[in-house]
């Protein structure tokens, strides 16, 4: 067999050049400053078809020059812009004609750098606030309601607008809720108009992208598929590439796309960890193979797996284990084949940002971010890469899916070994499987399986006296948890009718061994995640 020797560096190259996004197109830039919402900004922004990256603070203004965006957007940040060491960015940035739009921190930013003034504020406002809306004319605040209902979350606030800017909204607590200078199309909001909690942000954003910008959204996802098709094409030739196929949402849109770029070229390798749902490698084959006609191979390391995870109880050392295993099966199945020089992978942006950026610390690794060895033998393609969930969906329609795998319920690359908490045992991971299963079957009773975006069961490592056949029992707890969201950057809780918790616990409790407890998880995100681990 032949392998591609190439540093980390290239690999890195690869990962950004196949994903459809070194295309010549109109597009805006996020300028990241560590603000937990960053990742969002650049969500309403495609949502208004027009196409957006995201840049380190640090990112150097002469590569901001050469990229040529359209507008140039300061997210957030967790800092105080007159503190020595603070993210910050040069006077330069805005006085290169490009129009600006600075939300919370950077709205601070740009005041602090342009002559103004930044100071601890007397009251801090978090949570929904009412703005109220001074310059209805507003290019940014076009077709805004005068009073309207916005999140704020900051400790300082603009105590003096800088030269040639004029406030333009402000709230009870709050003189400068937004400020702009039209003529340099400089403008600074004090709120998040890229949460939900702002009633009207994605007007507000569109405006900013539309009418300051002028962008004409050309961003499409027929677009990206033929982009990212023609770039697999050119990169991969006549190679051969190893896709890593759990039969998730994301993997499955990323064999859909490799599947119509290279057809034959392309091997499924399917692994079953022991860490899958009840069934689910079962399904994964009759789709895959029997259906599809991929070429699939299947592996059974259920005993490989668990004993590497035996005793291992820190979630991050459970997913790294899990990440570098994969990979090791994937390079022992890759020697019984033929020229695979590549190996796919179905990461998507909600991914990587998770597990952490050059401004954003570690929420939790994921298997397939940064956990890859060093002596990786593959070039790595991730056509996904740069993609939100709901954006992945859009792909795999637009490839032709089918729909049920396209909406299929999310699962982690890990699967039941981050909801089998602490060290894995297989007592506790059959609970988590079998309960799991009920869940499943009682929300497709209950219609719940079309309306709730992601739903599933958790069994922590501790124990709670409980009474069963009229004895005292010492058992393990199941907790449940439903969530609706749109971009997995934040998540609500679902309200589900009592009569189906009741149903669901009732089966959990008679069914499921070695469980005596059930509970349902109300905590939405943030500040929880959306898995426990």
């Amino acid at each position: 067999m032949r392998y591609t020797k190439m540093k980390r560096a290239d690999c890195r190259f690869i990962r950004q050049k196949i994903g459809g996004i070194l295309v010549n197109r109109e597009k805006i830039i996020v300028i990241d400053f560590g603000g937990q919402y960053n990742q969002l900004v650049a969500r309403r922004v495609r949502e208004c078809n027009v196409y957006c990256e995201i840049y380190s603070y640090r990112t150097d203004i002469e590569k901001i020059k050469e990229m040529n965006p359209k507008g140039i957007i300061l997210t957030g940040g967790p800092n105080s812009v007159y503190e020595e060491g603070a993210a910050t960015c040069s006077k330069e940035l805005f006085e290169l004609g490009i129009p600006v739009l600075g939300l919370c921190y950077g709205a601070q930013l740009m005041s602090h750098v342009l002559g103004g003034k930044v100071e601890r504020a007397d009251v801090r406002e978090y949570g929904k606030t009412e703005v109220i809306i001074d310059k209805k004319d507003s290019k940014v605040f076009e077709g805004v309601s005068e009073t309207t209902t916005c999140w704020m979350s900051h400790f300082d606030y603009i105590s003096k607008i800088a030269p040639g800017f004029e406030i333009t909204a402000h709230t009870a607590d709050c003189p400068v809720a937004a400020a702009e200078n039209a003529a340099e199309k400089l403008y600074a909001i004090q709120f998040h108009p890229e949460v939900l909690h702002t009633v009207e942000g994605t007007k507000m954003i569109n405006n900013f992208v539309k009418n300051v910008c002028e962008c004409a959204g050309d961003w499409k996802m027929d677009a990206f598929v033929e982009n990212t098709i023609a770039e697999i094409r050119e990169k991969v030739g006549n190679g051969r590439v190893l896709l890593a196929l759990s039969g998730g949402v994301d993997s499955s849109v990323a064999a859909g796309l490799l599947s119509k770029a290279i057809g034959k070229q392309l091997t499924c390798v399917h692994v079953n960890h022991g860490l899958m749902r009840k069934g689910e490698s079962e399904s994964v084959i009759d789709v895959f193979k029997n259906q599809m006609d991929a070429n699939l191979v299947y592996v059974d390391a259920v005993d490989r797996f668990l004993g590497k995870l035996a005793g291992v109880a820190d979630p991050e050392q459970k997913r790294k284990i899990i990440g570098a295993e994969f990979i090791r099966v994937f390079e022992e199945e890759a020697r019984k084949l033929e020229g695979i020089e590549f190996l796919a992978q179905g990461t998507i942006y909600p991914d990587i940002v998770e597990s952490g950026t050059k401004t954003a610390k570690v929420v939790k690794s994921h298997h397939n971010v940064g956990g890859l060895p060093e002596d990786l033998n593959f070039t790595l393609v991730e056509p996904l890469r740069q993609l939100f969930k709901d954006e992945v969906r859009a792909c795999g329609l637009e490839l032709g899916l089918p729909h049920s795998m396209v909406y299929r319920q999310p699962f982690p690359g890990p699967g039941l070994g981050v909801r089998c908490l602490g060290a894995i045992t297989r007592e506790r991971l059959e609970a988590v499987r079998e309960s799991d299963a009920i869940l499943r079957e009682e929300f497709a009773n209950a219609g719940l399986d079309k309306t709730v975006w992601q739903y599933f069961t958790i069994v922590p490592d501790f124990k709670s006296v409980g009474v069963r056949d009229n004895a005292r029992c010492f058992d393990y707890p199941v907790i449940i948890r439903a969530v609706n969201t749109v971009d997995a950057m934040t998540a609500s809780i679902e309200r589900i009718d009592y009569d189906v918790l009741q149903k669901i616990t009732d089966r959990i409790l008679k069914e499921v061994k070695n469980v005596n407890r059930v509970c349902y998880d109300l905590s939405p995100k943030p500040t929880a995640t959306i898995e426990w681990e």
